[in-house]
């Protein structure tokens, strides 16, 4: 693998200062924004996480707001970014910090690592960006950028490809600017040398790019191979009853680990079985009326689902019988959901 080319705080660095866009977490910079919108921005678009991280900093703007309110609230003002294994790890490091670093985010980044939900990327933004330390963040953007500068022939999944280019940024931060040098890596894999055609016309890092001089650029960063996602059909149940609908808990472990849902079950169920199912939960079902198919991806599977909706004559207590107000204010549904939510709020009800 080519080193990386000398000089790349001192192009990155004035063109960030003249581009960068305006973000609410590059506002008021603080350890506690910098960290809440990391862990946000894992396996999140930049544009969808605005809002969220705007009313949670609303909701609870300091590390000792959120080690203090209750899950249900933090898991709530999560609601629809998903990935909600993030939310529970920065509940019990926001608490961790308080108990044993007085609600003060540590600056080191062996410490940072050590917190819930906090990996080498993390701990190396918050590092950088908030603390002025020489700590690269290097996720899949960053190495399109250095696979390219160098024209790596090698995947960027080894760990070893990886750790080369952790080590080669860090030779190169500039000791007074390493909080926006970090950024500024970030916001050229997020705004020009992007997957696929890179707007290299554009790039500060044009003349130092091994891939754009040698017309190449779509060949590189060699990606590692992806398995096929498992399918899964489920059938989702809209069980009402005088104004309430069913939700159930899932399981403190594995997917959506502890958030509500609408009453599910594996396989595509028709109406006869749909009708079973609900009786055979004591809720007396007076009919079922099919509300559509939906589909929802998930990293390594995918769920294909039908849905019934269920007019019942009963509320057995196996559920949570919630009205839509109750639904919208204290229940953090996951975006799974989101279509079947919609049309039990187009209901009757």
């Amino acid at each position: 693998m080519e080193k990386l080319p000398e000089g790349l705080a001192q192009a990155l660095v004035p063109w960030y200062d003249a581009h960068a866009r305006d973000l609410p977490w590059r506002r008021d910079v603080t350890p506690y924004r910098v960290w809440l919108s990391e862990i946000m921005l894992q396996q999140t678009r930049i544009e969808a996480a605005r809002g969220y991280f705007e009313r949670f900093v609303a909701a609870l703007p300091t590390v000792q707001d959120l080690a203090a309110a209750p899950e249900e609230q933090v898991l709530k003002l999560w609601e629809g970014l998903g990935y909600y294994s993030r939310a529970r790890n920065l509940h019990r490091a926001a608490k961790l910090i308080v108990e044993k670093y007085d609600g003060l985010l540590p600056a080191d980044p062996a410490a940072l690592r050590a917190l819930p939900g906090v990996g080498e990327y993390t701990a190396g933004a918050v590092a950088s960006i908030a603390f002025g330390l020489p700590e690269p963040a290097v996720d899949g953007n960053v190495l399109r950028i250095c696979a390219r500068l160098t024209c790596c022939g090698e995947s960027i999944g080894e760990p070893g490809v990886k750790a080369a280019f952790r080590q080669a940024l860090r030779d190169q931060y500039p000791a007074d600017r390493c909080g926006a040098f970090t950024s500024a890596l970030m916001e050229l894999g997020e705004t020009v040398c992007l997957p696929g055609t890179p707007e290299c016309g554009a790039c500060p890092l044009a003349k130092l790019c091994g891939a754009s001089a040698a017309g190449r650029q779509t060949d590189y960063p060699v990606m590692p191979g992806k398995r096929p996602r498992r399918v899964q059909e489920r059938t989702v149940f809209l069980l009402v009853c005088d104004g309430r609908a069913a939700l159930v808990k899932r399981p403190d472990r594995g997917l959506l680990a502890g958030l509500w849902e609408f009453p599910n079950a594996e396989g595509t169920l028709d109406e006869a079985a749909a009708m079973a199912r609900a009786a055979a939960w004591g809720c007396r079902p007076l009919g079922a009326t099919a509300c559509g198919r939906a589909q929802h991806i998930f990293t390594h599977l995918e769920w294909h689902m039908t849905g019934w909706y269920i007019p019942c004559a009963a509320m057995p207590e196996r559920f949570t019988w919630t009205t839509s107000r109750e639904r919208e204010e204290g229940y953090s549904l996951p975006s799974a959901f989101r279509y079947y939510k919609a049309q039990l709020e187009r209901s009757t009800l």
